[in-house]
C-alpha cells in the first residue's frame, strides 16, 4: 500500500524550543514552510487549531490558492460552529484547493482550553457530539435535498447547501483519540484514525483497539491508521542524539521561565486527555523504546500533544518509520523543532528512503501473491 507523510503548517516560526519571532499570522513564513513541504516531497499538510490562534481555514485557503499539489489537512473543533456552516467552509474550501482537503475533527481533551471558547461539555459528551456533528457534515456534503435533523446536540429544519466538494462522495475524515470513547467515535465514522508515536507494541495495540470498534459500528473497512512523530536527524548518530539532548534542554529551560510551550497547552499540571497520560506513563518507565523511539521530549512538555521523538541518523529514523508501515500504518506524521529547517531535511533525507523500501515491500508482496495464486490453481 502506498505510504503518505503529513508535515505541520505552522502560522509562525515558534516551536516548544524557540518563541515566535513575530506575529501569530506571518503570512510569507506560512507559505516558505508549506512550500517548503510541497517541493521536498511531503504529501499533506496539518493547520492545527488553537483558542487563541489564527482561524486555520482561511489560512490554509491561502496556501492552497498559492501552492498546485500540497494536500489540505484542517483541524476543526466541533464546539466553535454549527455543522451546517463548517460543512460549508469545508466545501468551498475543497473547491479552492481543487479537491485538497481533508478535515481534522477535534473533540478536545482539555477542560480549560475547551473552556475558553464556552464549551463546558463533559470529555464523554464531547465525543458524543463530535460523532453527531461528523454525521451531519457528512450528509451535508453528499445531499442535494433540503432535510432535518433532530439529535442531541443539534437542531435544524429545512437545511440543504449551495456549495459541495470537489472530491466524491466527499472530503477525508480524520480523527484521533486513545480513550474508549475515542475508539468508539472514530472508529465508526473517521476515514483517518490518528495515534501519538507510541512504542511499536502499544501502537499495535490501539490499532486492534480501532478495528475492534469500525467493526462494532458495523463497518466492513477500517480507518487507515496515521502515527505522529517528532524527528531528530543528524548526518552521524553522536550528533542526533547530542542534537536530541540540545533541544530538550531547551524545551526545560522554557519550562522552567514558565514560558507557555504552545498556545494550546498550559504550563504544569497533569493532562486530562488519556493520549497525553498514555505518553508521560511511558516516559516515565523508560527513555528509549525500539529501533529509535525516544521519550524525554515527551515528558519535557508534559506530554503536550505529539511529542514523543525518533532520534537517529535519516536512515535510522527511516527504519524506525518502517517498523511502524509494517504494523499497518500507511500515514506518517511527522515534525521538527526548527519548523522549516527540519521540515527540508526530512523531506531531501528521510522520505526518499521511505518511500523506496515501501515500493520493495509492495512489489514483493505482489509477487508472493501471484505464486501463491499460481500454486492454488496448480
Amino acid at each position: 500500500m502506498p505510504v503518505e507523510f503529513l508535515g505541520i503548517a505552522a502560522t509562525h516560526d515558534g516551536s516548544e524550543t524557540t518563541p515566535r519571532s513575530g506575529a501569530a499570522f506571518d503570512k510569507e513564513y506560512t507559505l516558505r514552510l508549506a512550500r517548503a513541504h510541497e517541493d521536498n516531497g511531503w504529501d499533506r499538510v496539518l493547520f492545527a487549531y488553537g483558542s487563541g490562534s489564527p482561524d486555520p481555514a482561511p489560512a490554509a485557503a491561502y496556501i492552497a490558492s498559492r501552492l498546485d499539489r500540497l494536500q489540505i489537512l484542517l483541524a476543526h473543533r466541533p464546539n466553535v460552529s454549527y455543522p451546517t456552516f463548517a460543512a460549508k467552509t469545508f466545501a468551498t474550501l475543497d473547491q479552492i484547493s481543487e479537491g485538497r482537503l481533508t478535515v481534522h475533527f477535534i473533540t478536545g481533551g482539555n477542560d480549560r482550553e475547551q473552556g475558553r471558547e464556552g464549551d463546558t461539555l463533559t470529555k464523554d459528551e464531547r465525543y458524543a457530539r463530535t460523532r453527531e456533528y461528523i454525521g451531519i457534515v457528512k450528509k451535508i456534503w453528499t445531499t442535494h435535498e433540503p432535510f432535518d435533523h433532530e439529535g442531541e446536540h443539534y437542531r435544524f429544519h429545512d437545511f440543504v447547501s449551495d456549495v459541495f466538494p470537489v472530491q466524491h462522495p466527499r472530503p477525508g475524515v480524520s480523527f484521533g483519540g486513545s480513550s474508549p470513547a475515542a475508539y468508539a467515535a472514530g472508529g465508526a465514522e473517521a476515514d483517518i484514525y490518528c495515534l501519538w508515536g507510541e512504542p511499536l507494541e502499544k501502537t499495535a495495540e490501539q490499532i486492534e483497539a480501532v478495528k475492534a470498534a469500525a467493526k462494532a459500528a458495523g463497518r466492513t473497512e477500517v480507518p487507515r491508521i496515521q502515527v505522529a512523530f517528532r524527528p531528530i536527524i543528524a548526518p552521524t548518530e553522536e550528533l542526533a542524539w547530542e542534537k536530541a539532548h540540545r533541544t530538550v534542554g531547551a524545551i526545560k529551560a522554557r519550562r522552567e521561565k514558565g514560558e507557555p510551550l504552545t498556545r494550546r497547552h498550559s504550563v504544569g499540571g497533569r493532562p486530562q486527555n488519556t493520549g497525553s497520560q498514555r505518553l508521560i506513563a511511558i516516559a516515565e518507565a523508560g527513555e528509549r523504546y525500539d529501533r529509535a523511539l525516544w521519550t524525554p521530549t515527551a515528558a519535557a512538555t508534559g506530554g503536550a500533544g505529539n511529542s514523543n521523538a525518533l532520534v537517529g541518523t535519516p536512515e535510522t529514523v527511516a527504519r524506525a518509520l518502517l517498523d511502524y508501515y509494517d504494523l499497518g500504518v500507511d500515514i506518517l506524521s511527522a515534525r521538527g523543532y526548527d519548523l522549516l529547517d527540519d521540515a527540508i531535511d526530512f523531506g531531501r533525507y528521510v522520505i526518499p528512503i521511505v518511500r523506496e523500501e515501501v515500493a520493495k515491500r509492495d512489489a514483493e508482496r505482489a509477487t508472493l501473491g501471484t505464486r501463491n495464486a499460481v500454486a492454488a490453481q496448480g
